[in-house]
């Protein structure tokens, strides 16, 4: 029985056969398909624990963990935060197929982006005060906003019941009951200013903020602004708190995506001076 030969006499045979170039590229291809587990690791150094129970996808077992990134979750972590949030799973191809066009609207884009420069000022000092992304505010606004349901904050369609949320965040009573700011049997009368306040803007934008830091402490995250680019916890983190705001699978990489927006950015982070007056 004739025995394979090494690896070592492979890789001779085939530099000099395809030359240095071409070998290398090949190399690379082979290298490529070579199966996590069969001498490299794909489990990074950083554990993304972000609280007991709900591990990181990178870190979990080996059966479960589907990839290196951030933004995907482990069927573990999944359950965990059904069970303790109610989150609800992905969102149909068609909704997702019906986001992505309207996010091609030019227009919209351009109308969306001067509602959040109006209320810039706020979510600066508000996600400061709280420890919070401010861009990770905006994306989660510029996002939602876009994908409004017309005439939903019409006061009239909003005190009827037809909307279960309201304001640029699409936040609904809920989280008004959980940041301690309305009953859990609330009055009717409760009921309507608590709607008022989602209505108004600026009120909104300050639940929101502060939905997002009661999560972290509910997730024992770090009590500081969570970065995307410092590391993959960090990462996992902010993919954790956009997936608890909306939901939907899709949506934490929608929303990282929107945070690394060039004109996002700007407009949250640039100076504005004002033009010299000509000298005549």
């Amino acid at each position: 029985m004739t025995s394979r030969p090494s690896h070592r006499r492979w890789l001779a045979t085939g530099k000099r056969l395809l030359g240095q170039r071409r070998f290398s590229t090949l190399a690379l291809a082979l290298l490529a398909t070579v199966p996590l587990g069969t001498g490299f690791t794909a489990v990074s150094s950083d554990p993304l624990l972000l609280d007991p129970g709900l591990s990181g996808s990178i870190s979990a077992p080996a059966g479960e963990r589907s990839s290196n990134d951030p933004l995907q979750f482990s069927a573990s972590e999944l359950q965990e935060l059904q069970r303790r949030f109610g989150v609800h799973g992905p969102q149909p191809r068609l909704a997702q197929l019906f986001t992505h066009g309207i996010d091609q609207l030019e227009p919209l884009r351009n109308h969306t982006l001067g509602r959040i420069s109006d209320l810039r000022p706020l979510i600066l000092a508000e996600s400061q005060r709280q420890g919070v992304n401010p861009l990770l505010v905006a994306a989660v606004l510029f996002d939602e906003m876009r994908h409004a349901k017309p005439g939903e904050d019409l006061p009239l369609a909003a005190h009827s019941g037809l909307f279960s949320t309201h304001g640029p965040a699409q936040l609904g009573l809920g989280e008004m009951v959980h940041q301690g700011l309305l009953r859990p049997k609330a009055s009717d009368q409760e009921i309507t200013q608590a709607r008022e306040q989602l209505l108004d803007p600026e009120r909104n934008v300050v639940l929101l903020v502060g939905k997002f830091a009661r999560l972290s402490r509910e997730l024992n995250l770090p009590s500081r602004p969570l970065q995307a680019s410092v590391s993959q916890r960090d990462a996992k983190a902010l993919a954790t708190l956009a997936y608890l705001h909306n939901g939907k699978l899709d949506y934490p990489r929608r929303i990282l995506r929107t945070m690394q927006d060039p004109e996002l950015h700007a407009l949250l982070y640039s100076k504005r001076k004002q033009a010299p007056s000509p000298l005549i």
